[in-house]
């Protein structure tokens, strides 16, 4: 059986440039002393103390780069701050071993954004000098950013696979690719592979230990995914990997086997796809779970001459994705005598339940002990192995052939 398709605060930080008058003159109206003990005219802030970019520039480009220095003398003090989605960021950053230039430590400015820069330098007599600099970045007209899955602080099976779809096409798969950082504890190699040019996913070379914390960072933010396409996101989430639960459907003797923790915990009956509408064989991973949903035949490809779909049923009970071309393993209330049995759906697993779905019944039994990323593996149908992309069904596909997806060499 299958399923109908789912689905800054702008701000300057001014308060130290009342302290850093207080030092630029003993009195108001004083000319200030230099460290000599001479008086004279100091240059102006501008020409003691260098900022690119300009002082009011707009629209700056973010490869223009930031950077303060002093033709003579020394910097004493560089604060930057970006001002961005209403929030205020510092821009980290240091001075050289000669005191005479500061530069960011990310060399590249962020889209979008105000940056105001406050420095205090001495001039080559020891006079002291001080510049305050707001400037804006350029705004792109196209932004990008990438779905992820799983849920942010969920946990899941041992089968997760992180996934992101991006709303735009990629160009510049090894910069975004580069942008996504998986990590996990405790650490194991995580390899990345791309489907297509909107599609990045990124697994283990085996399923994941109980008890693992994976960390997914997007540093999409400004990346350039294809020309004048830039990203948005700069986040991170995490999600924990719960017991090991794996389930082995045999089309042919029409069971499942349930093992948690690699101990058998049952032996369900099930139907699979009927010999004319077979079900994939390989390994699936669960990536929705739905209490009760529609199924209507039309919207995957099965139809009538009329055009309406095969079957419509408007309350399948414990639903469970296992592809995104609408492979599902759920409850069965209207098919009879034939679990354990027979195969008799239009592709999908099915095991006996009641109308409104019971607790007690093997769909429910199941439903109530599975959890996202959980894996349910087809062997012994009559159809192709499930394609690498269709659902999470990576694991499918053999370790270096998954390595060679990454698009950084």
């Amino acid at each position: 059986m299958h399923a109908q398709t789912r689905a800054r605060r702008a701000g300057a930080a001014l308060a130290a440039v009342l302290t850093w008058a207080a030092l630029l003159a003993g009195a108001a109206g004083c000319t200030p002393q230099g460290a000599d003990g001479t008086l004279g005219k100091p240059r102006s802030s501008e020409e003691a103390i260098r900022v690119s970019p300009d002082d009011g520039s707009r629209a700056v480009r973010p490869g223009k780069g930031l950077k303060v220095w002093v033709p003579a003398g020394r910097l004493e003090s560089v604060r930057a701050v970006r001002s961005q989605d209403a929030r205020e960021f510092p821009v980290a950053g240091r001075i050289g071993r000669d005191g005479t230039t500061w530069r960011p430590d990310d060399p590249e400015l962020a889209l979008a954004a105000k940056y105001t820069v406050d420095v205090v330098a001495l001039d080559g007599r020891g006079r002291r000098a001080a510049r305050h600099v707001t400037f804006t970045t350029y705004v792109p007209d196209k932004r990008f950013i990438g779905y992820v899955m799983p849920e942010n602080r969920s946990t899941v099976g041992t089968g997760m696979i992180v996934s992101l779809e991006f709303n735009r096409k990629v160009g510049n798969r090894a910069a975004v690719e580069r942008a996504v950082r998986v990590t996990s504890v405790p650490k194991v190699e995580i390899a990345p592979h791309w489907f297509g040019d909107d599609r990045l996913d990124f697994r283990p070379r085996s399923y994941w230990k109980p008890g693992t914390k994976v960390t997914v960072a997007l540093r999409l933010r400004d990346v350039e995914a294809a020309p004048g396409v830039y990203g948005l996101q700069h986040r991170t989430l995490s999600f924990t990997v719960g017991r090991s639960q794996t389930s082995v459907v045999d089309a042919a003797a029409h069971t499942m086997e349930v093992r948690r923790g690699g101990e058998l915990l049952a032996t369900v009956p099930i139907t699979a796809g009927a010999p004319a509408s077979t079900t994939y064989n390989g390994k699936m991973v669960v990536t929705e779970m739905l209490e009760v949903t529609r199924m209507n035949g039309a919207t995957v490809g099965f139809r009538r001459p009329d055009g309406k779909g095969e079957y419509d049923i408007p309350d399948v009970p414990h639903a469970m994705r296992l592809t995104s071309s609408g492979t599902f393993l759920h409850g069965n209330y209207w098919a009879r005598g034939v679990f354990g049995t027979a195969n008799v759906s239009h592709g999908c697993v099915g095991l006996r339940d009641v109308k409104g779905g019971g607790s007690a019944t093997p769909a429910g039994w199941f439903f109530d002990r599975s959890l996202i990323g959980d894996v349910v593996e087809v062997v012994n149908s009559n159809d192709r192995k499930v394609a690498p992309d269709n659902g999470l069904g990576g694991w499918n596909m053999p370790w270096k052939a998954w390595k060679s997806g990454s698009a950084v060499k």
